[in-house]
């Protein structure tokens, strides 16, 4: 950044809410974001870090203590590291349902309802709290319960209109559009490069956000998974941004005007046309778009792995205090 210019990171957030795409508290105080948030990813990478290690402690602590199971423990871990984010960003923390129970209604929203009451155990109310799901057909029904309830959810692992349409008929709080996996996707498939413009991943969310404005939803749209500042750009003026820390910290550095990309005022007539989904057509539609209904797949399969990996650390850590314990005897 020369002389008194604003970074383009400052000029993002002048149109565009920005959100934290990390568990790493030092890097959210860095960057000021309005909001966070974790997947099953980040907080595995996160528990493994010394400066988190009193989060980790505590869970497992609590849950030695109380017999409780590794999967309670991960859980309690991960409202450890929600918790802590509330008290940095003044906004929302978004905390998610586990990835084994994509395709379980009720298992998702029992699931939500013991997030959202462990947060109120901690004095962290419901609207500081998004409950975030995967865009499956079973995740969006349960987002509906949810909802109705007063939850408010963040769909994720979203790319496709279809999800992005059910998900507003759901009357879901906030869509995560995954950029760069599309964008993965599609030089794979087809060996090309693509600029910010005619980036595959972009233009999902510009039509998502299209759709939405021209009819009226109210579902925030918040793009997510970026693979350069270069998408970001592109994407400036949509709701919100979820924005990994290296990426932040290049667009806080870099300099020149960021104009703005999107803009709410779209006529009907630009817009694709608005959909009717009942559950035959949301699966016919996503099974007809073979990227979307691979990087879904994937994408849970990830978030899976990844949330058993986070759990046999957290069941290492129980062995470990256990056998340390009784070593003191």
């Amino acid at each position: 950044m020369t002389g008194t210019s604003p970074s383009k990171l400052d000029q993002l957030k002048s149109m565009t809410t920005v959100v934290a795409d990390t568990g790493d508290m030092e890097s959210i105080r860095t960057f000021a974001p309005v909001d966070a948030t974790t997947n099953p990813t980040l907080i595995l990478k996160a528990a493994q870090l010394p400066a988190y290690e009193p989060l980790v402690a505590e869970a497992v602590a609590w849950g030695r203590g109380r017999g409780r199971l590794t999967s309670e423990v991960a859980d309690r871990l991960a409202v450890n590291f929600g918790e802590e984010l509330t008290k940095i960003v003044p906004g929302r923390v978004s905390t998610e349902v586990d990835a084994d129970l994509s395709f379980d209604v009720e298992g998702t929203i029992e699931k939500a309802r013991a997030i959202i009451a462990e947060y109120a155990r901690r004095g962290v109310g419901r609207e500081r709290i998004l409950i975030k799901i995967a865009a499956t057909w079973e995740g969006i029904r349960a987002a509906r319960v949810l909802q109705e309830e007063g939850i408010d959810c963040n769909m994720t692992l979203v790319f496709s209109l279809a999800q992005a349409v059910a998900c507003a008929d759901a009357g879901a709080f906030l869509i995560s559009p995954f950029v760069g996996r599309i964008l993965d996707w599609h030089v794979k498939a087809t060996g090309a490069s693509f600029t910010p413009e005619t980036d595959p991943g972009v233009a999902s969310v510009r039509q998502i956000y299209e759709y939405y404005k021209a009819h009226g939803v109210a579902t925030i749209v918040m793009g997510a998974s970026f693979r350069n500042a270069g998408e970001i750009e592109a994407l400036a003026g949509c709701d919100r941004l979820t924005i990994a820390p290296q990426l932040l910290d290049e667009l806080a550095r870099a300099s020149g005007p960021l104009p703005r990309r999107l803009t709410p005022n779209i006529p009907a007539d630009r817009a694709p046309a608005r959909l009717s989904l009942d559950e035959k057509t949301f699966r016919l539609l996503l099974n007809e778009d073979a990227m979307a209904s691979e990087k879904l797949a994937e994408g849970i399969r990830q978030f899976s792995r990844d949330l058993r990996a986070l759990r046999d650390l957290v069941s290492q850590r129980l062995r470990a205090s256990a056998e340390s314990a009784f070593a003191d005897l």
